[in-house]
């Protein structure tokens, strides 16, 4: 995989951030390697809203909207979000030579289909109390877990602190699904990714992010029904990534620091899904929005803003019983 690809997939998996307006001036000190540092924090701010996209997607569990029943029942699932998002050019990307930052050009990115395997767990913990043919206030638990690679190839590194990063959160039944009714949930979920650092040497520079730490929160008010062979589900809620990380540059001999690198972004999420109902097998699709937010960067990017919405997609299986 060509340095440009792996570095800006895995500087996607670990920056998020949001500001109210975009730079009027560069985030890094003067000096030789401040167009480095520059270009290395834009793209940190650029792939912001692909990660949390790309983590998150859309139900907590696809394909089901209502809790699972009480003790006894338990639900695991695997599935890939994806979209089709915007990935920073890092190879044909120049630096400047002289001292500062060249103001505000335009960086080259490729369309590139982004995607993320998860996989989650969820544990009925109450059924919930009666309702006439229904039942309310049930409740399950809810685990998710994160991969980071340790990878070294070519010019590029990854170091996770580890591998892997265990989520956790809860559905509660606004109303549990019967013949008549539909089921309604309130689902929260945290996920959270590994202290990592990252390197990418190129063009006789070094962009670096390192001591990275990103916290997600998501909530979803979801519905769904089974029609017998199919189950269809929709939602609306929120996702918060919250991040701190040290952003550096190297150029000539020199390094710049790009500062106060600890922000948060907010996005709507709102998403349908679609499932074919197997005995203890289910297969679901999922299609979704992601908007909002405003993300700040110095430089401009040719595939557009850095806040802008995207459309995704996932698939995947669970096994409920």
């Amino acid at each position: 995989m060509k340095v440009r690809y792996l570095s800006a997939f895995i500087i996607a998996s670990l920056a998020t951030t949001a500001v109210a307006q975009d730079l009027a001036t560069t985030k890094c000190p003067a000096g030789i390697a401040q167009d480095a540092c520059q270009q290395a924090f834009d793209i940190y701010q650029f792939m912001a809203p692909q990660l949390g996209l790309a983590l998150t997607g859309g139900n907590a569990t696809a394909g089901q909207g209502g809790v699972l029943g009480g003790l006894g029942h338990v639900s695991v699932g695997i599935r890939v979000n994806g979209f089709r998002g915007k990935i920073p050019d890092i190879n044909n990307s120049a630096f400047q030579t002289s001292p500062g930052a060249a103001q505000r050009r335009t960086l080259p990115t490729t369309d590139e289909w982004v995607g993320l395997p998860t996989a989650d767990a969820a544990v009925g913990l109450f059924k919930g109390f009666p309702l006439g043919l229904s039942n309310v206030l049930g409740l399950d638990a809810l685990a998710s877990v994160s991969y980071v690679p340790t990878l070294s190839q070519d010019d590029f590194s990854v170091s996770p602190s580890s591998n892997f990063q265990f989520g956790y959160g809860a559905r509660l039944g606004l109303l549990s699904e019967s013949i008549v009714t539909p089921g309604i949930s309130f689902t929260w979920l945290e996920r959270d990714l590994p202290t990592t650092d990252l390197v990418a040497n190129l063009s006789g520079a070094s962009l670096s992010v390192t001591d990275t730490k990103v916290k997600t929160k998501a909530w979803r008010v979801v519905a769904s029904k089974s029609l017998v062979m199919f189950s269809v589900a929709g939602g609306v809620g929120q996702d918060k990534y919250e991040q701190s990380a040290v952003v550096r540059g190297s150029f000539s001999g020199a390094t710049a620091e790009a500062p106060g690198t600890s922000e948060s972004l907010s996005r709507v999420n709102f998403f349908g899904d679609f499932a074919y109902n197997l005995p203890i097998l289910k297969i679901a699709a999922e299609i979704g929005h992601a908007t909002g937010g405003t993300v700040q960067t110095y430089n401009s990017f040719s595939g557009g803003r850095a806040d802008q919405s995207y459309t995704y997609g996932s698939l995947g299986i669970r096994l409920s019983w």
